[in-house]
């Protein structure tokens, strides 16, 4: 079939407006972040904003190329991009620069280029690329092995680099999968994962293992209102738990009361499994399973957070839970950031008259805390304005996505909603203390020409697929 249209005439000029208010209004608030007098001209390029000027003519250039190029060139080199990205991921662990405690970054002359940010859309191409290929089915096993492989790879690799922020990003992915088909089950287990991971560091281990054993004993009663099935589970704790209190007090050993609970734990959700299955009680194994997986987790957060992580993650994970408060140490950035937004009451304080940037009280005020900048020199009015262009742009994205023909264009379509999303929420519930402070960038506000780029080429590639969204592409069904 020949085109219906040009394809200048298909593009969605909406988006592309959004898109450039959002980068100016980016570049100006960076100007007003590190504004110097000595520096008033806001196209010097010894100065970051105009450096940023530099990075927003070559990303505006990049679009351009982007949208003429055939949208068969994203499809068919979806997987040969990936490759490529992943080859740079791993070159720069070898021969990269260490900036900020993160080996991530290639210095070429005066400028320095971050292959994780493109690993981004590169991750959203191949996903695309696969799930829209002829025969894939969610739901098999080998396709989840697969998908893992695709999203987990590139998140190691980053992990490697010590790029925490930029590796949790792709968990966004998961949001893709929902929308092509996986189990609301799986959502249901990640939130619970997450709230044992925060219980786990907030409650004491034996209220926490306290909490989980009764939690299950009122589950395994509502799925089968059967006393003697309750008193059987009940009685198979108790026993577990009096006989690990009995050998620990009988041969001398010295473990904790927690120790002694995990340990019944694990012995009477192994003991409550065995029963069930040779009383083939199906639902009483799987909530066995989920207990002693629930178990497993709490005592694996509590090994990874005193081993793994560095001392700076935990100090900002322990203040942002309340554990700790630090207001001069971890949580110096929040809440110097929470009193500049603060300051700015409803109109803010006016262009160029934020106190707190402008005598750096908020570090990395240009770059992960721009979004500071916006609430101390333009006010409630401001932030406001500026979270619902966002909203307006992501929600122009998943009304996008949902019209496309090709499976491949949907699915990448919602790549790029899921990510920006991400970035959005994470980056501003950081900066107003909500969040953890992960150093991720706000999308077409932060300095920097690699996190420009990239958002750059992750959605301006959607716009040229969805302004071919009437062709015949290759991978439609």
């Amino acid at each position: 079939m020949p085109r219906r249209n040009s394809v200048w005439t298909n593009i969605d000029w909406l988006t592309v407006f959004l898109y450039l208010v959002l980068i100016f209004l980016g570049w100006i608030n960076i100007y007003s972040s590190v504004y110097d007098t000595d520096h008033q001209n806001i196209l010097d390029v010894s100065q970051r904003y105009g450096k940023q000027m530099i990075w927003i003519a070559a990303a505006l250039t990049l679009a351009f190329v982007i949208l003429i190029l055939e949208t068969n060139f994203y499809v068919f080199f979806s997987y040969i991009i990936y490759g490529i990205i992943i080859l740079l991921l791993i070159l720069v662990l070898f021969v990269g620069t260490e900036i900020n405690a993160s080996k991530s970054w290639f210095t070429i002359g005066g400028f320095s280029i971050q292959p994780a940010e493109f690993g981004k859309f590169a991750t959203s191409l191949a996903l695309a690329k696969y799930m829209s290929s002829f025969g894939f089915k969610l739901k098999r096993f080998k396709s989840f092995v697969i998908i893992g492989l695709i999203v987990f790879l590139p998140a190691a690799l980053i992990l490697l680099q010590n790029d925490t922020g930029s590796a949790l990003v792709y968990f966004a992915f998961v949001l893709v999968l929902y929308r092509e088909g996986l189990s609301g089950i799986f959502l249901f287990f990640g939130v619970w994962i997450a709230l044992l991971f925060v219980f786990s560091l907030v409650l004491e281990g034996v209220v926490l293992f306290g909490l989980l054993a009764a939690l299950a004993l009122v589950i395994f009663l509502a799925l089968n209102p059967s006393i003697k099935q309750f008193f059987v589970v009940a009685g198979i704790f108790i026993v577990s738990f009096f006989l690990l209190a009995g050998v620990n007090y009988a041969f001398g050993s010295e473990f904790s009361g927690e120790q002694v609970l995990r340990g019944t734990s694990l012995l009477s959700g192994g003991l409550v499994l065995i029963y069930s299955l040779l009383k083939r009680l199906k639902n009483y194994a799987f909530i066995a399973l989920i207990f002693i997986g629930s178990v497993l987790l709490s005592i694996s957060v509590d090994y990874a957070f005193n081993e793994i992580l560095e001392p700076y993650h935990q100090a900002r994970i322990n203040e942002l839970l309340g554990i700790e408060s630090d207001p001069q140490g971890a949580g110096y950035n929040v809440n110097q950031s929470k009193i500049a937004i603060g300051s700015g009451g409803m109109w803010g304080k006016g262009f160029l008259n934020g106190t707190q940037t402008k005598f750096n009280f908020v570090p990395e005020q240009s770059t992960d805390f721009i979004f500071c900048t916006v609430g101390e020199e333009w006010g409630f009015a401001g932030t406001f304005m500026v979270v619902i262009l966002f909203m307006v742009l992501l929600s122009r994205l998943v009304m996008l996505a949902e019209r496309q023909r090709s499976g491949f264009s949907r699915i990448y379509g919602y790549s790029v909603a899921a990510i920006l999303f991400f970035h959005v929420m994470v980056n501003i519930g950081m900066t107003i203390g909500v969040m953890p402070v992960i150093g991720i960038p706000l999308p077409f506000f932060s300095y920097g020409g690699s996190s420009l780029w990239s958002f750059t080429i992750l959605l301006f590639i959607f716009i040229r697929l969805d302004a071919s969204r009437l062709d015949h592409l290759s991978d439609q069904p």
